[in-house]
This record gives structure tokens, sequence and C-alpha cells, in this order.
């Protein structure tokens, strides 16, 4: 079977998979949340009008439980999709799976994008590239010299991590809820800072003018609390949160209280879609990202 691009599939959904054309999908859980379908769904439209082989590309979204991704990647692969997106809580667990590991998504320990290959899947990892980008675009910021404050320790926080190190950060302070795991993040991170200021977040140390970051799905639901007291901190220079869908959570709701220059996910989604797009058709992310952006925004 196949299905309208905005039905929530699940793994069930592809037992009877067929699809003439070529498939791609996001995987999460949740996912009944994600725009990602709307997005590269118009992408590839606007691509069909120009070359016609296009015409026949559809991106899906399937709601999959981790304990299921062993089997379902093989799945995916079995059933002739080409490429894959992977968001919470998908990004990490994933990789042990995978038959290659591009040398970003191994050095975020995360991978949100799939490219297929013959033998399996190649991961890579684009989100930090979003993150850039969505921060030059919406709030006129650029990591290298800025002083950041990284929340959460997940597949976002990951590559967010890694592309502020790469990129020259002044300093960078990771804050979670789990010692355990920020632990183990900051020692997979120590050799990639190359002089660079790494460290568990302290309040006392936090320099006034930091970029904070938010990388985790506080704010997704209902009811969530912001990650972070803003008010308690030295005073921000802007922040950013990962979050989309609520376009304004907690945390974004305070800081435009307290006047700092915020923004929230959505641009991130864009430019982290439209250059896996690029990994999938070889089409530079650019030409992708500003119809993308319009059809979030319609």
């Amino acid at each position: 079977m196949s299905a309208p691009a905005d039905s929530v599939l699940t793994l069930r959904d592809l037992d009877g998979w067929h699809f003439a054309g070529t498939a791609l999908a996001v995987l999460g859980h949740p996912i009944g949340h994600s725009l990602s379908p709307r997005m590269h769904n118009a992408a590839l439209a606007a691509l069909a009008r120009k070359d016609s082989q296009y015409g026949t590309w559809r991106y899906f979204r399937f709601d999959i439980d981790p304990a299921d991704l062993p089997v379902a990647l093989p799945l995916f692969h079995a059933r002739g999709f080409h490429g894959l997106n992977l968001t919470v809580p998908h990004k990490v667990i994933a990789l042990p799976l995978l038959r290659a590991i591009d040398p970003l998504a191994k050095a975020a320990g995360a991978a949100n994008t799939l490219v297929r290959e013959p033998a399996g899947w190649h991961g890579r990892n684009t989100d930090g590239y979003g993150l850039a980008a969505a921060l030059r675009e919406t709030l006129g910021l650029e990591l290298r010299g800025a002083n950041v404050l990284l929340l959460g320790a997940g597949g976002a926080a990951r590559g967010a991590a890694v592309e502020c190190l790469q990129s020259g950060c002044a300093s960078l302070a990771i804050a979670n809820r789990t010692p355990q795991n920020l632990e183990a993040l900051l020692r997979e991170l120590t050799p990639l800072a190359h002089g660079v200021p790494l460290a568990a977040f302290a309040p006392a140390n936090l320099p006034a003018g930091t970029v904070v970051v938010n990388a985790t799905s506080s704010g997704l639901k209902p009811g969530d609390p912001a990650p972070v007291d803003l008010a308690q901190l030295p005073r921000p220079s802007a922040v950013f949160d990962m979050v989309y869908n609520p376009a304004e959570t907690p945390l974004l709701r305070q800081a435009r209280a307290l006047a700092i220059p915020a923004a929230n996910g959505l641009a991130m989604l864009v430019h982290q879609g439209a250059k896996a797009l690029e990994h999938w058709t070889g089409i530079p992310a650019a030409r992708h990202a500003p119809v993308m952006a319009a059809a979030l925004q319609a």
C-alpha cells in the first residue's frame, strides 16, 4: 500500500507497501506534529516543474517506536525508500544500525539524514548546518566568536555542539538534566574543542551576552516548563529555540518579556531539510530553502 503524504503512518503500513515513485520519509516518535512532509513535498513539486523526474517523488512521515528501529530501517531499505530523516528519539540510537556514517555525523554521535546505498543506509547530520543558517537568517548571528549556552545532550544538541566548535565559537557551555548524559557528551566533544572553552553549565561562569540555544524537546507539549529561567542568567544576547511547533514556547515568551531577541526553530527546520534534500538530489540546499520556507509560512 501507499498513503497520502500527510498521513501519519506506522511500521505496519510497510507490510504491504507499494509506491511507484521515489519515496522519502521522516521517522520519529511522536511524529504527528512534524511539518517536514509539507515543506519537502512543496520543494519536490517545484523541482518537478523544471524536471519531470521529480514528479513521482513523495515524502511521508512514520511514527516508529524506538524499540522497532532495528527492524524498521532494514525494512525501509527493502521497500526501496531513497532517503530518510530521523528526529526524536532516533538520531543517536540509529548509528549502530547504519552501514556508513560520514565524519560530521560520527563526530556528533547522531544522524538525522540517511542516504540510500545498495548495501544499507549512509548516515549524515544536517542539524549543525541548519542551526548556523537559521541563526544567521533570523537573528543576524554567527557562531564564530559567540559564547553559546546549549540546552540538551540528545541528537539535535550533539549536531549543534559540533557546529559550534567547528565554527570557532568563543566558548560552549552545555546544560542537561541527566548528569551522566552530559558528562558523556563533554567527553566525546573534548577532542573537537581545539582550545575552545567547553564545560558543563554553571550560572556563575556564564558570560553576559551569551547566545542561548534550546535543543531539548521542552516546549513541544502543552504544559512543558521552560528548560531554563532566563531571568537567572547574565543577560543573554539572543535566544534560539529549536522547537517550532508550537511557534511560541515558554522559553520564547520569557525571552520576549525580557526584550531579548528570540526565534523559534522553523528556519532551522527549513535549512536542515534543504540540506537533506541536497544529499538526496544533488541540487544545492540554497535552491530548496526559499520554497520550503514559503510552504511553511503559507
